[in-house]
């Protein structure tokens, strides 16, 4: 039986560990790397990707997209009502910040201290266009053809490898985007350039449901 509250809560919590996950593994690999950034990165992915197999198993029974984009795709292509939408966005969006003030605390920083971190340009943006495409036929093809177990490694192993493959490192996911501009640490966004990324991000998404829609017509009447 659904039960919306159980839904808001669970994507609640999954988006604020995950933001503990990216933002505070890229503080404790920032002071532990002393400044080497392929190695901050590469404990950074290491960590996110594990985060991800974690709440996605946690939680997918109950609710897992942790994410607006997916949660779009998944209301355009019939997987969720309308009046779903908006309450789990919001709950995404509270998860997400609550995630980074949180990681910003346990690391003896502000709780909220605006990142400065310069990421604009239409290098950056074409990557934001690329990792979401990717991200949501990763999620959808699996769903679309029975394979729903396989989601959390196969989300996991994603992200992990499009943190280097796409010039963004990949945030494909705008509650993501919006939590990460309040810590000024490794993993973070100015608030400035939110906009563009969110922006590539919807693009994104509407690309990847006018293709899950033609590989995977004959499954559309599929419900998660």
């Amino acid at each position: 039986m659904f039960d919306l509250k159980k839904v808001l809560l669970a994507e609640g919590l999954g988006t604020m560990f995950l933001l503990i996950g990216v933002v505070g593994s890229g503080i404790m690999a920032e002071r532990l790397s002393e400044g080497n950034e392929g190695l901050i990165l590469l404990q950074n992915a290491a960590a996110t990707v594990a985060v991800l197999i974690a709440i996605i198993s946690i939680f997918g029974k109950i609710s897992a997209d942790f994410n607006p984009a997916v949660t779009l795709t998944a209301w355009v292509l019939g997987h969720r009502s309308s009046k779903e939408i908006l309450p789990i966005l919001l709950a995404q969006a509270a998860g997400g910040i609550l995630g980074t003030v949180l990681a910003n605390l346990m690391f003896d920083l502000s709780a909220i201290s605006w990142s400065a971190t310069n990421r604009s340009g239409s290098h950056l943006w074409l990557g934001e266009v690329i990792a979401t495409v990717g991200l949501l036929l990763v999620i959808f093809s699996l769903l679309h053809t029975s394979r729903t177990s396989k989601i959390p490694y196969v989300v996991g192993a994603y992200i992990g490898g499009a943190y280097y493959f796409t010039s963004s490192t990949s945030f494909a996911n705008p509650a993501v985007t919006i939590a990460r501009s309040f810590s000024d640490t490794f993993t973070g966004i100015s608030p400035s350039h939110i906009p563009m990324f969110i922006l590539m991000q919807l693009i994104g998404t509407a690309i990847a449901i006018a293709l899950i829609r033609f590989l995977f017509s004959l499954n559309t009447n599929e419900k998660s």
